[in-house]
């Protein structure tokens, strides 16, 4: 495999201001690179450290790190917590029951403010339930939820009775549900009867129900149903019970499970390549530990903040920024129940005024999204609003092109906030690189420098370091303890997925490409490897030609795939959608010609797209994430087999399939 070649070039740098610094938890660059320093001299006394000032353990844990079994590294093993009580219990024992820790605004737009005190008394409540229909420490819940303060009560009574959880976001089919079910041998199910999703409400439990009559499932005896709409459902009375009921009739104290710090907490899918979704298992202690040490980090935390992820708890971003991270510490967090464009394309920013929102992080599709809405109507534009309640900025789920960075820093931060520009995985469980907010010079485009304790690196195919400034594969040299612990039921796909063989079965397989900046070390990430094009002997990332692509003035959104050439090998397919209406015809093709120009001149004829679709919109699932492996089969011309119950808009696949 020869280098990935990198043809973007950033030169923008944004200092952090003065008053950024000032503060920060982590102040300049010398106080990072301590830290960093700190971690490369005492690997596991600096992890020690962290875990005996972020959490409370009932059982002090003796040992750090045991390698002894590796890759199935385990961390703190031999110490006992329990997640519910760090999130919950302590921070009313504290004295700040009455903190709010929870503000949920409804779809419609209604707002419920949740104290420390209110909560633990639900979850605790939950809890009893659970145990009541014989849930106990190891079995399995599953959870299939609107985003609501009911969904964080299920997770967070999971955790406090040991039982590991596993959330499926309530935008999946049946078919992924069931799938789900039955590989983690669940025995209960919370749901609920409907979700409310941009003025419409979508069945849950139907689908619920559906999933359960496919079969494998027998293993399920009871199934909770959070009553949200009040819409009809199918009952079975030996089997449902209604959530709010069932919990109102136990008692508002449950006392926690101590837990081994290597006890699963949760079990969540991501999808594989190719073959079934992989259930990724995170430990509690390790999980719990990193989660609440990238808020005070990345976003700075401070105990005045009113924290907001925009995330679903369907997702990883939604369990450790909404569920775990910012319960850990006694933030006080917005849960958003509905879609950054009902009723119009302003809702963020203005629950961002009305909640005085102060550290935001949100989606680089939600932000392109929002850019072609506020661009052609000034009354949904982020100016409109009063936004000076920000201090910080972020970003997660993919990497963010440079020219909507700038748009995110200049019209929602500003020209003020720190951009924080995060690159982790479902797997990783945090935060791994990204700019610190009182610390790092900002970059367009670029995740910047790892945090303190995380050793990442950019290597060829056989594991060798590259040098900076050549493309290759990102890797994690050391392990920490937020990792995954397995894939559940399949340690051999763990071992082969993520430490495989021919990197020496020690470094952790990222799946992306990435180049270190040969000034700065800053890391900016080239896509998945298994997006990266090769174009007469050129391996290109697809993430540089988007975002050239969208660099240029007209264009809203893009996505490039390849498509196997009979001259190039492969050549590049661009899905655009423009900030106004989709072209047509002889107007389709003139700008299909100037887009082609336009990559040429940003990157270099090689990355040139041979074919440039135009879309109203891009295939997305109702989280916002592009759907690449259906624009890949549309590029080659087959057919759609795949299943696209998931697409928030399944008719963009018929435009988007068309060829001029």
């Amino acid at each position: 495999m020869s280098a990935i070649e990198s043809v973007l070039h950033e030169g923008r740098v944004f200092p952090p201001s003065a008053e950024a610094v000032a503060g920060a938890t982590i102040s300049g660059m010398d106080a990072y690179r301590a830290l960093m320093a700190e971690a490369e001299r005492d690997y596991e006394g600096f992890w020690a450290k962290l875990a005996k000032e972020t959490l409370s353990w009932r059982k002090p844990f003796t040992k750090v790190l045991d390698e002894s079994n590796a890759p199935f590294y385990k961390w703190f093993e031999d110490g006992e917590l329990n997640a519910s009580y760090n999130c919950l219990d302590r921070h009313v024992e504290a004295g700040n029951g009455d903190r709010t820790a929870l503000i949920f605004e409804t779809d419609d737009g209604t707002s419920t403010n949740i104290t420390y005190k209110d909560l633990l008394g639900r979850v605790c409540r939950f809890a009893n339930a659970l145990k009541r229909r014989g849930v106990k420490k190891g079995d399995r819940v599953v959870i299939y939820m609107p985003m609501s303060v009911e969904g964080v009560v299920a997770m967070q009574a999971c955790a406090r009775i040991g039982a590991p959880h596993s959330v499926v976001f309530g935008g999946f089919s049946s078919k992924s549900l069931n799938e789900r079910l039955v590989d983690v041998g669940a025995v209960a199910l919370v749901t609920a009867d409907e979700q409310m999703r941009g003025g419409k409400a979508l069945p849950l439990k139907n689908i619920a129900d559906e999933a359960l009559a496919m079969g494998g499932c027998e293993a399920v005896k009871s199934v909770f149903v959070y009553r949200r709409t009040g819409g009809s459902v199918q009952w079975d009375a030996s089997r449902d019970l209604w959530m709010n009921e069932a919990a109102g009739k136990e008692a508002d104290t449950c006392e926690p499970e101590w837990l081994s710090a290597e006890h699963p907490l949760f079990v969540l899918y991501t999808s594989g390549s190719t073959g079934k979704p992989k259930g990724v298992q995170h430990s509690t202690g390790g999980y719990l530990l990193w989660a609440a040490q990238t808020i005070k980090w990345t976003f700075d935390w401070k105990p005045s903040d009113v924290f907001w992820c925009t995330a679903d708890i369907g997702w990883v971003t939604g369990h450790s920024y909404i569920t775990y991270g910012p319960l850990a510490l006694g933030a006080t967090q917005v849960v958003f129940e509905g879609v950054p464009t009902y009723p119009n394309g302003g809702r963020f920013w203005s629950m961002i005024e009305k909640h005085k929102v102060s550290v935001f992080y949100t989606a680089p599709t939600a932000i392109r999204s929002l850019i072609k809405i506020a661009e052609a109507d000034s009354k949904v534009h982020p100016k409109s609003y009063d936004l000076s309640s920000l201090r910080i900025i972020g970003t997660v789920g993919e990497p963010i092109n440079p020219e909507a960075w700038v748009w995110y820093h200049e019209n929602v931060g500003g020209k003020r906030c720190p951009v924080v520009d995060t690159w982790w995985q479902t797997e990783t469980g945090g935060h791994m690189i990204s700019p610190l907010p009182g610390a790092t010079p900002l970059v367009p485009g670029s995740c910047t420098l790892p945090l303190p304790g995380i050793m990442a690196a950019v290597v060829d195919e056989t594991g060798q370091d590259v040098p900076n400034g050549q493309g290759g594969i990102l890797v994690v040299k050391r392990p920490w303890p937020a990792m995954l612990r397995t894939v559940w039921g399949d340690p051999e796909r763990f071992k082969k997925s993520y430490f495989p063989a021919e990197l020496g079965g020690k470094l952790y397989l990222a799946g992306d490409g990435a180049v270190r900046d040969k000034d700065t070390g800053y890391f900016t990430i080239m896509g998945r490897i298994d997006d990266v094009l090769n174009v007469s002997g050129h391996r290109l990332g697809t993430m540089e030609i988007e975002s050239a692509l969208v660099s240029n003035p007209i264009v809203a959104e893009a996505a490039v795939v390849g498509r196997p050439d009979e001259t190039t090998g492969e050549a590049v397919v661009a899905f655009v959608v423009l900030k106004r209406s989709r072209p047509e015809g002889e107007e389709a093709e003139k700008l299909a010609n100037e887009l082609r120009a336009w990559v040429a001149k940003e990157i270099g004829p090689i990355a040139k797209p041979k074919d440039v679709r135009f879309g109203d919109n891009l295939p997305k699932t109702r989280s916002g994430k592009i759907m690449r492996r259906l624009l890949r089969s549309l590029a080659k011309g087959e057919a759609i087999t795949q299943d696209v119950s998931t697409l928030e808009n399944p008719a963009i696949l018929e435009q988007l399939a068309q060829v001029r």
